[in-house]
């Protein structure tokens, strides 16, 4: 997809670190306008050639007193301003905005960290919808502030605390909001907030108590507040501001990858795609085949590590919804006689990565053999996060790329093969790709499904895979978690599901008999356009995820909770004198579990697969953790 041939005006995010930057993307992009994320340092030919109406810096964990300190190209502010370009710095970028200016940015005398109201001193620019003196809550996150303002600034909101919360130069088009307006939602009150944390996270004991009885003295920073209106106020100022046309939509990024596949494309050329079953590489298959019809050419691999009856079910897909050209080949023994006696995760997944080498490379030589010609194309189900994780926000001390790069992961494909990518989903949030998927008519349970990781079950089978019957035990308890997720209408609300099969044996009592058999694990987490996971955290009879955020529905209080970060868990405050406090990407969405629940299904996968006698919850995050347990 080319970001110039967008039908909407594009809206240009500079990455300065954020642990927001990705939900800006998304609430504009919610809009029905084009955005994408670059780099906060990217160079200015990057940032020029994209053409952007409007240019946002984000936040990000820095003070713009440090020396390392990113901050955007020389020459920045002369082409945004002699090219009519409007700019609007948040948090960070705001400090940035009036540094590089000739203002002033300094450590404040009060940090402001969570939940502040702000009150409008001017109805003009970012908030000419407000009148004088109207008050809303934001999420605020800073310890600098702008003390003096570059020359043709203003005021134009500020904190209950008297500190700049907006600011703006209506004549040259740079505007700048000190909170972080992307952070959307209804904050409930803080100590009921306190609450429901209290009684989901018992190990942490009475020390809640405490400070639930007290004055907040905890401190907001431990919980992300969001700001309710600062989804209207990106509205006003893209539409009633800058003047952006709301055009883009799914049908139109359709139609423009298929043309831009079909010009990439010769008449005569072939493609290849390996099928994972998975809902990326299905939707990039599909629209490559309505572009260029049966020249393409896709393998699904039975590596014998697959779900319970996952070959049968993905086949009919390919072949009775999609109509997909698929080769299925069954190497389950070539696979298992590799792993055989293996133990070590790394040394299984290197395995399992060069059989699939190996059979791509078979495939793809046949298929030459039959056209008598070589394929040219490969295509792939990068997606947007993949070019995002790919370009590490300056200051993290990672290398990044400064230009939007696909994340490549072809998994050492042979060299000799010189085969050239179609990725034409690398613009694309996972939801995104859902939405395409619908519009090509995916079937709808298909695009549902949860991940699933390329070394398959090998990776939930702890281990040795080919040791006893490992792998029908966790398909078999695997299927009935699912079935259980999907019959309680669950399914939806959680990323991902899964069993884990432990080489573990437990004492039990079966049929009045003593029994040793293998203890089993269920896993189920979270996750944020698959970009950060979270374990699915059980709140008791009184909790559930409505539109991903968190609702207590205890008797007469329907209060909107917000997500917990990594922070209020590790119990460190924030960096006083940087722009963000330094708390992860990472944050939970809760959903309950009802006890009810788990006894029924560790019922019955202890009455109806034979070999366990012990089910067991993994409840941990990640991190610690990662989301598989190899």
């Amino acid at each position: 997809m080319d970001p110039k041939a967008v039908k909407s005006d594009l809206v240009l995010i500079l990455d300065f670190g954020s642990q927001y930057t990705h939900l800006i993307t998304r609430r504009i992009r919610a809009l029905s306008v084009f955005s994408l994320c670059i780099s906060g340092t990217s160079p200015l030919s990057s940032i020029t050639s994209l053409n952007p109406k409007v240019v946002i810096l984000s936040g990000g964990p820095h003070s713009v007193h440090s020396n390392d300190s990113p901050s955007f190209a020389d020459g920045f502010v002369d082409w945004a301003q002699s090219n009519g370009v409007f700019v609007l710095g948040i948090c960070y970028g705001l400090q940035l905005l009036v540094q590089r200016l000739g203002g002033e940015v300094r450590v404040g005398e009060k940090q402001e960290y969570g939940r502040m109201d702000i009150e409008v001193e001017k109805n003009c620019g970012i908030f000419g919808g407000k009148k004088v003196g109207d008050k809303q809550v934001v999420w605020m996150s800073h310890g600098d502030e702008a003390a003096r303002l570059p020359d043709g600034f203003e005021v134009v909101a500020r904190s209950q605390q008297g500190a700049v919360a907006a600011v703006e130069d209506g004549d040259r088009k740079f505007y700048g909001l000190q909170y972080h307006p992307e952070s959307e939602g209804t904050p409930g009150s803080l100590n009921q907030t306190f609450r429901v944390a209290a009684h989901s996270m018992l190990a942490l004991g009475r020390a809640w108590e405490t400070a639930l009885s007290g004055d907040n003295t905890f401190g907001c920073w431990g919980l992300v507040t969001h700001s309710p209106e600062g989804m209207e106020t990106l509205r006003y100022f893209l539409f009633d501001v800058c003047g952006v046309n709301a055009g883009w939509k799914m049908e139109d990024v359709m139609d423009e990858e298929i043309e831009v596949i079909n010009n990439t494309v010769a008449p005569d050329d072939h493609v290849i795609c390996a099928l994972s079953g998975g809902v990326d590489s299905t939707v990039a298959a599909t629209l490559v085949h309505k572009a260029i019809g049966d020249r393409l050419h896709c393998v699904f691999v039975d590596n014998g590590l697959l779900r319970y009856k996952e070959r049968e079910r993905v086949m009919e897909t390919f072949e009775r919804d999609l109509h997909l050209p698929v080769t299925c080949v069954d190497a389950s023994e070539q696979f298992l006689s590799k792993l055989k006696g293996v133990v070590d995760p790394e040394m299984k997944r290197k395995i399992i990565g060069k059989e699939f080498i190996c059979i791509f490379d078979a495939f793809a030589h046949e298929l030459e053999q039959k056209l008598g010609k070589k394929p040219a194309f490969l295509v792939q189900g990068t997606l947007y996060p993949d070019v995002i994780e790919s370009c590490p926000p300056p200051g993290s001390g990672r290398t990044h790329s400064h230009t939007i790069k696909s994340h490549h992961n072809v998994g050492g494909l042979p060299k000799d093969m010189k085969l050239k990518l179609i990725e034409p989903l690398k613009l694309l949030f996972k939801d995104e790709v859902r939405q395409l998927g619908r519009i090509l008519k995916v079937p709808e349970p298909f695009l549902k499904r949860h991940p699933f990781p390329g070394p398959g079950l090998a990776v939930r089978v702890l281990g040795d895979v080919t040791e006893g019957n490992a792998l029908d035990i966790v398909r078999q308890v695997d299927e009935i978690f699912i079935q259980s997720i999907k019959d309680a209408g669950i399914y939806d609300s959680i990323w991902q599901a899964f069993a884990v099969f432990l080489p573990v044996k437990s004492v039990g009592v079966q049929g009045d008999q003593r029994t040793h058999s293998y203890v089993v694990t269920l896993r189920a987490v979270t996750s944020q356009d698959g970009m950060t996971a979270d374990w699915v955290e059980e709140f008791g009879a009184w909790g559930e995820v409505v539109e991903g955020e968190i609702y207590n529905t205890a008797p007469d209080d329907s209060s909107v909770l917000s997500p917990t970060p990594a922070t209020l868990l590790n119990g460190s405050p924030p960096c006083p004198n940087q722009g963000e406090p330094p708390i992860s990407t990472s944050y939970s969405t809760v959903y309950c579990f009802e006890n009810s629940f788990l006894k029924e299904v560790s019922q019955k996968i202890c009455n109806n697969v034979r070999g366990v006698n012990r089910v067991t919850l993994d409840i941990t995050s990640k991190p610690p953790s990662t989301i598989e347990w190899e």
